[in-house]
């Protein structure tokens, strides 16, 4: 059309690569080829016209959160003959009415992240992994720490649920691997931290979490209640982790480690290689932290208890046994997300794996049976009835051991072996060995034979080494004299 202004349609038409006969039809109709095609018409008939504007219309606008499978199942009670090939047009049709007439849903803004502004903690559940500890199912969650501009991570094994010890133990772990603090660190509500505790618990919990904050001169905050989103730069990063754990566990080709240090130098290892990549991004974003403090804050909750005649405290519905001699004596206890350590004053007395609750509410119970074996075998019988018969076992050996000893002997001479047996597996210290010759005689059919233990793990005998001591001749004293007196 720029041609036509100097050149006639035909010239105009060649220069432009067109006919003669194509140059003279634009001249006379300058539409395009689309704007000319007639309107596509339906080519069946709309399922929908004899309820869209009746019903569907009605329902979205009474109820505008209502999924369009909901829509479709009430036409369907409603209109029995109604195909189920109309399910996708109603899908459509829903979708396109919401986009002119539906209500105005929540924006998500985007936000920038200056280095060194803003760190992140998040739990996250694991249970997926399906990760066991020697055999066992370990039942844990993850504690997660992210910096939004860099990428920076930290995760943390926790053992119980969502907590202050848990944050305070993941968090301080997290800023003294990465060197520095940012100024700000965002949670979420926290409500499961605070979940079952009294307002004056509550009250303690919010002090001890900033005074956390203030100890490393952070900012907290908090994004509002069930608005998830609003710590989207961590709960998305939660998903990133996972899969990179489930895959680089399916890589291993076991779930199964040996003890839980091993489990945690797992995940150290996985998290330490995103944070490789990252490593520039990160080392920039080390320039804008301010420094840490001189020393670590508190991570764990201090307690006090009372050890009772049973050589054991209680504390969060978890019974505990401690060494006898401490009956009576009141106890300074920190409590940390995995274990509890024991101090009579500042004198540090035991460390104890912590224990939780059973799932029906039950107490649980954390037994060393080399706290009680002493006084055990002066009342054997008392094993029969112990209320924490089941876990004083170190081992299941030992456990099946106890049962077959009952059903082969009776109560009475069952509960002497057996109290034998743990006291040979105290005196000795062949626990693990016990076990192994205990799940042998089993296997075998046969019965623990507690005077053929004694003797098999007895200490050996050894010959006494012959000593030859050659006695000097006294008179080589006299010649030492002689020649010392000489030579003064």
């Amino acid at each position: 059309m720029n041609l036509r202004r100097n050149h006639l349609p035909a010239i105009a038409g060649a220069k432009a690569g067109f006919s003669a006969t194509t140059a003279y039809r634009f001249e006379t109709d300058p539409r395009l080829p689309s704007e000319k095609q007639a309107r596509r018409e339906r080519r069946r008939a709309d399922p929908l016209a004899d309820v869209w504007d009746n019903e569907v219309v009605p329902m979205l606008k009474a109820a505008p959160g209502r999924r369009p499978i909901a829509v479709f199942e009430e036409l369907c009670r409603r209109h029995p003959d109604l195909s189920a090939a109309t399910r996708r047009t109603l899908e459509r049709r829903i979708r396109a009415w919401r986009a002119v007439n539906g209500p105005d849903r929540e924006v998500i803004f985007r936000q920038e992240h200056p280095p060194g502004r803003m760190g992140l903690s998040d739990f996250t559940e694991v249970a997926d992994l399906s990760v066991t500890i020697a055999g066992q199912i370990l039942d844990c969650r993850l504690y997660h720490f992210r910096l939004p501009f860099s990428g920076f991570e930290h995760a943390h094994v926790v053992l119980g649920g969502e907590s202050f010890v848990a944050l305070a133990e993941g968090l301080q772990n997290a800023l003294w691997t990465l060197g520095g603090v940012p100024e700000q660190h965002r949670t979420d509500s926290l409500s499961a931290a605070f979940r079952n505790l009294d307002a004056e618990a509550k009250e303690d919990l919010t002090k001890r979490y900033e005074a956390l904050c203030a100890h490393y001169g952070m900012t907290p905050t908090r994004n509002n209640l069930g608005v998830s989103h609003e710590n989207g730069s961590i709960e998305s990063a939660h998903g990133h982790l996972k899969r990179a754990l489930a895959d680089a566990l399916m890589l291993r080709a076991s779930r199964d480690f040996e003890d839980l240090p091993a489990w945690r130098g797992f995940v150290d290892e996985i998290v330490g290689r995103g944070n490789a990549r990252n490593a520039r991004r990160i080392d920039q974003e080390r320039a804008a932290l301010k420094e840490l403090p001189d020393r670590k804050t508190a991570d764990y909750e201090e307690v006090h208890v009372d050890v009772t005649s049973s050589s054991a405290f209680t504390l969060r519905k978890v019974f505990y046994s401690v060494p006898s001699r401490l009956i009576g004596h009141r106890l300074r206890v920190h409590l940390y997300d995995d274990r509890l350590e024991g101090f009579q004053g500042a004198t540090p007395l035991f460390t104890l794996r912590r224990g939780r609750p059973q799932p029906n509410g039950k107490h649980g119970h954390v037994v060393d049976y080399r706290h009680v074996i002493h006084s055990l075998r002066r009342k054997p019988m008392a094993l029969l009835n112990l209320v924490y018969r089941d876990q004083l076992f170190p081992r299941r050996a030992f456990a099946l051991a106890f049962d077959a000893l009952l059903a082969g002997l009776g109560e009475r001479p069952a509960c002497r072996a057996m109290v034998g047996i743990l006291a040979l597996a105290h005196e000795r210290a062949c626990e693990a060995e016990l076990a192994l010759a205990l799940q042998a005689a089993l296997d075998d059919g046969a019965l623990p034979d507690l005077a053929a233990l004694i003797e098999r793990f007895r200490p050996k005998d050894a010959a006494l080494p012959v000593v030859v001591v050659t006695l000097p001749s006294l008179a080589l004293y006299d010649e030492i004299a002689t020649s010392v007196g000489e030579a003064a």
